[in-house]
């Protein structure tokens, strides 16, 4: 369980900019203790808890990288090529029956140890070979097409650092180490709620004045892409005392809670007053549109005090595309954190402006884009409560705060939407 005083995030200000807000969290989030050994087959997405260092060099042995002959350089004369006579067949999976003999080559197939004595190997398709040997041309360089043992990584070398997110490549080096079980740390338990009197979850009755909530659904999407245990704690009420409950009893049971909505300043909005109530509020907005209002803060433990450890909480707002801006800055990197993963920057591109845009100094705004052609073409509407403006476009924009306009042909960075969802 992590351990978070009640000033872990301490902030002054009531404007955070996105780079202090990540910076908070690096520097005073601690990572959940506790690791776990989990068959390789289930290790997609964790996080590796410790160093791991190849056990064996990989490749394992000197290996021929292609199909062809193996054969000893020092047998070609100066700069020319030469006829050898074969000496046997090596395919992959077998062991070299004996020596290469001076003179001679084998016809060897790729993954297949070379000989003692080969060091090189010549590609089957720029041999000539018959009844008297292989004729091999000048030009190669000693050690062509040939891997040594050790090439990718050496033995005892550091092949994956602790804090690595394990995905398909990661997760196929250590398969190729001989390594069944990794170390990851725990998943990290999050619960996600939705506000609001006006929402009704899909599949239920939609009754009058009543919207189907997305939110939920969409951060539950978005938390899945990342090391932790998500649980659906459905809809709070707009009810003071119902949502401080809710919260407290989730609070000691999960590492971090997401709420969607609830945050402004509106008299049915109660999550930051409960966040107040309860424990203690860090800071309640974000120069970031869409997504100003934003609480952050932490929760005791139920019947505990900050001293025994709290847990997070992020209110974020309840328009859908606030909430997907608000969790990536937000949510993702407490996630990671948490879960004691090194930090993952969200990937940017750079792309040709294809519209005119104007905006405030001092916050930073990121418009939705179509990207064709290298162009970046902005989405036809501006609203953060349109879901088609983040199926119908491909990335964000991302508009740094001292930026106050852009204009067809300069240069703006992008969030591509294939990287973030």
């Amino acid at each position: 369980m992590a351990q978070l005083s009640d000033d872990c995030f301490a902030f002054g200000g009531p404007l955070l900019s996105v780079e202090a807000a990540e910076a908070l969290i690096a520097q005073r989030i601690p990572p959940l203790l506790g690791e776990e050994a989990v068959p390789l087959a289930e290790v997609a997405g964790r996080v590796l808890a410790r160093d791991l260092r190849a056990p064996l060099p990989l490749p394992p042995f000197f290996n021929s990288a292609v199909d062809g002959y193996a054969f000893r350089q020092a047998d070609l004369p100066p700069g020319e090529g030469a006829l050898l006579p074969l000496a046997g067949r090596i395919a992959a999976g077998h062991a070299p029956a004996a020596a290469l003999p001076p003179g001679h080559a084998v016809r060897i197939f790729t993954g297949a140890p070379m000989p003692p004595g080969a060091d090189t190997v010549v590609m089957q398709e720029d041999a000539e070979a018959d009844a008297a040997g292989v004729r091999v041309p000048p030009g190669l360089r000693p050690g062509a097409n040939a891997r040594p043992a050790g090439e990718d990584v050496a033995e005892g070398a550091l092949a994956l650092p602790a804090g690595r997110r394990l995905r398909a490549p990661e997760i196929g080096l250590a398969a190729a180490l001989g390594l069944a079980r990794l170390p990851v740390r725990p998943r990290i338990r999050v619960g996600v709620f939705s506000t609001g009197d006006e929402l009704a979850s899909p599949g239920t009755a939609l009754g009058p004045a009543k919207a189907f909530d997305s939110n939920r659904f969409t951060l539950l999407a978005l938390l899945s892409r990342l090391p932790v245990a998500a649980s659906d704690l459905g809809i709070l009420p707009d009810d003071p005392a119902a949502t401080a409950a809710a919260l407290r009893a989730a609070a000691g049971t999960h590492d971090l809670l997401l709420t969607s909505g609830g945050v402004s300043t509106g008299e049915e909005d109660h999550v930051r007053t409960a966040i107040e109530a309860g424990g203690r509020l860090v800071f309640w907005r974000l120069a970031v549109k869409p997504g100003r209002p934003v609480a952050m803060g932490v929760l005791p433990k139920a019947g505990g005090a900050f001293a025994s450890g709290g847990t997070p909480v992020v209110g974020l707002p309840g328009n859908p595309v606030a909430a997907v801006v608000t969790f990536l800055h937000l949510a993702r990197p407490l996630v990671l954190r948490l879960a004691g993963a090194a930090p993952e920057p969200l990937l940017r591109i750079r792309a040709e402006a294809g519209f005119a845009y104007r905006k405030k100094a001092g916050r930073r705004e990121y418009v939705r884009v179509r990207l064709r052609d290298g162009i970046a073409t902005k989405f036809e509407r501006e609203g953060a409560g349109l879901l088609t403006s983040l199926t119908e476009s491909d990335a964000f924009a991302e508009l740094p705060e001292p930026v106050l306009a852009v204009a067809p042909g300069d240069a703006v960075t992008l969030l591509p939407f294939a990287a973030l969802f």
